[in-house]
């Protein structure tokens, strides 16, 4: 029998019995959705984490915050107190500091400027803030250490809050309201995008440091401070000497906990070592689980399929069709059913991809591995699924199936 024909049976016979065909897509769907879902947020998702690392924690940084850390999810800064002294005497102690800078954030600030208003994070840094944490302005210039010394009221403002309070005219130069305290724009940040917790980075304002905790928070504590040393080989005994400065600082006893976190690049390394173990081998584990069970019910129902035409399969026997024709037939239509439902996977997953990409602004998604892999497995896994009800089809004997 030719092929073209072979294919033509196999779709009429697919037309014909409709709910079986939906139920061996549904298997197949769920499964390559899934899949497709996963790949191509991980791989994005990856990528946009490992660009977030890279600037946050290169190979010689130390990153230093109160309490249980405020970059790694844990306890806020008023669990303790980390303070600019800490630091300086850090610096003065440990020469292989290259240079430091220190944090201090307020989440929610309001914005003003004329009748528009806008929420955005306020940081305040020091004019080191530029080199240590890597972002520079693309329109102004950076405060300098004048202005950090005398609590100067300027500001560098992110993309996102430049656009909601000046629209298309230029803020630089022009007055807005943090809180009640007016604040000159001297700078606008470059883009930075969203951070991998959907964060839009583009929503903060950077003031001078002691402006901030002076003029705006009125606080006498810092949020975290970023440490560079000048050998990358040296930062893991520089974070020992670190650790026991602090623990001398804070009057710690033996035993006693640590009231701030110390975090190097080595460990952050080791993070993201477990979440892209957990993107790229479990979850879609988990998918393929689901297009295994999928490829079960699609074998199974095929297999009851079998015995519900064997006067069909008996008929195309007596009129000359060979066994090799008969398991073809169902061969092709188990793959094509599953390959069907692995082209609506790919759509509905990517669909799902593209959706929470936009709403967590991480730019385009669509894998093409994804797609290929989708297409490959949901095939693969029809052949395998209809190799048994195929070979059940040809063993049928005519005069058997006739009865």
């Amino acid at each position: 029998m030719k092929a073209q024909r072979l294919v033509k049976s196999s779709l009429r016979a697919m037309a014909r019995y409709k709910l079986r065909s939906g139920f061996m897509m549904l298997g197949s769907l769920v499964g390559v959705a899934a899949l497709t879902f996963v790949i191509s947020i991980g791989a994005t998702a990856e990528r946009k984490l490992l660009g977030t690392v890279r600037q946050l924690f290169g190979a010689s940084s130390i990153v230093v915050s109160a309490g249980g850390g405020f970059f790694m999810g844990g306890s806020r800064a008023e669990a303790a107190r980390l303070t600019i002294d800490d630091l300086e005497t850090i610096a003065q102690e440990l020469p292989g500091i290259e240079v430091w800078d220190p944090l201090q954030v307020l989440p929610g600030a309001q914005l003003r400027r004329a009748e528009q208003t806008t929420t955005a994070r306020l940081m305040g840094q020091s004019e080191r803030s530029e080199r240590v944490w890597e972002r520079g302005t693309t329109s102004g210039e950076y405060f300098d250490a004048a202005a950090v010394a005398g609590s100067a009221r300027v500001a560098l403002i992110g993309e996102t809050v430049a656009r909601e309070l000046f629209g298309d005219q230029d803020p630089l130069g022009e007055e807005i309201l943090i809180g009640s305290v007016p604040f000159r724009v001297v700078g606008i940040l470059e883009r930075f995008g969203t951070d991998v917790h959907g964060m839009d980075r583009d929503a903060e304002v950077v003031v001078p440091i002691s402006t901030a905790m002076r003029r705006v928070m009125n606080v006498d504590s810092i949020r975290a401070a970023k440490l560079l040393v000048k050998d990358p080989s040296l930062v893991e005994e520089t974070t020992r000497q670190v650790k026991r400065i602090l623990r001398e600082r804070h009057a710690l006893a033996a035993g006693q906990p640590d009231d701030f976190t110390v975090v190097t690049s080595l460990a952050v390394q080791k993070m993201v070592g477990r979440i892209e173990r957990v993107f790229f081998l479990y979850l879609p584990l988990v998918a393929g689980v689901s297009l295994l069970a999928g490829g079960a019910v699609a074998g199974s129902l095929m297999l009851a399929s079998v015995n519900e035409r064997v006067a069909e399969i008996g008929l195309r026997r007596a009129v000359g069709a060979r066994p090799e024709d008969i398991r073809a037939q169902f061969l092709i239509e188990t793959a094509v059913t599953t390959l069907g439902g692995g082209v609506m996977g790919i759509v509905i997953g990517g669909a799902g991809a593209l959706l929470l990409a936009s709403r967590m602004g991480l730019g385009g998604v669509l894998s093409g591995q994804a797609i290929a892999l989708g297409i490959v497995l949901s095939t693969v896994t029809g052949l395998l699924a209809g190799l048994l009800p195929a070979r059940r089809a040809a063993l049928l004997q005519p005069a058997d199936a006739l009865r």
